[in-house]
């Protein structure tokens, strides 16, 4: 099976559904959508100094990666010209739904990261959070964002942070492996074993995602190098020390956070 078979039978549950499940979301009606939706960007409440809404009006936008779909409506909302891309049905349907049940405009597509079914230099901006990491090849992926944003498009992108605090305390050794490779100072691939990928990601019933990379700021600057400014910024934690999250995300999280967030111009 293929990384993108693998990650479209995955994926086939909505990305958000253990928090639904929290909530007692059980349909997709307008009134339990909004209430994912607010506590969603309760728990994100970063993501959207990130994606700047007021700036995607009249704007060719992608999304990569639809999950249950809050971003997408948002951006949807702000009367972007919306395209939502994902490699499994149930978020395309997920955000479809949310399109018509709101009476938004834009269109879905199921297609794969790393070979996006648009010409290049169609998109004003393309945005993915959580997702690219994924895919089994992330320069791939950065790169094919690069060929279908227009110049001067901007792409905002989050990928999960090699070197968070999580990674340093739960797995220091491999941690240490990662750093002396990021260093030059050793070579060999290092993949996420299954309790890494499963602490970021995993279905209800407890399967991890089936790929996982994770990567450092160093490594992103080399890999943006065709983008002509590149902004990135370190967030999120959970609780940690038995301190509630909301104590650690403008502290901790901006030092040595689970995710790195992404700002490149081409």
């Amino acid at each position: 099976m293929t990384t993108d078979q693998a990650n479209a039978e995955f994926w086939n549950e909505l990305c958000g559904s253990g928090l639904a499940r929290s909530l007692g979301i059980t349909d997709g009606s307008a009134s339990s959508l909004a209430r994912f939706d607010q506590a969603y960007v309760e728990f994100y409440p970063y993501l959207l100094r990130h994606v700047r809404l007021e700036e995607l009006r009249d704007r060719r936008v992608l999304e990569i990666g639809l999950g249950y779909g809050t971003l997408g409506q948002r951006i949807a909302e702000v009367g972007a010209r919306y395209v939502g891309l994902d490699i499994a049905d149930t978020p395309v349907w997920m955000m479809r739904h949310r399109l018509r049940l709101f009476g938004l405009p834009g269109s879905c597509l199921r297609g794969s990261a790393l070979s996006l079914p648009l010409p290049p230099g169609s998109m004003d901006c393309v945005i993915s959070i959580g997702c690219l990491h994924h895919t089994g090849d992330v320069q791939r992926g950065l790169d094919e964002v690069y060929r279908v944003l227009k110049p001067g498009g901007t792409a905002v992108l989050m990928v999960y942070n090699q070197f968070s605090y999580r990674q340093w305390t739960r797995w220091p050794m491999a941690t240490a492996r990662a750093l002396s490779r990021e260093m030059g100072l050793s070579s060999g691939r290092l993949p996420a074993t299954e309790a890494q990928r499963r602490a970021y990601d995993r279905g209800t019933d407890g399967r991890a995602a089936p790929e996982t990379v994770f990567t450092s700021i160093r490594r992103l600057r080399r890999m943006l190098g065709r983008f002509s400014r590149v902004t990135l910024r370190k967030e999120n934690s959970d609780n940690f020390l038995r301190l509630p999250r909301r104590v650690w995300l403008p502290s901790l999280g901006r030092c040595l956070g689970l995710d790195i967030y992404i700002r490149a111009e081409k």
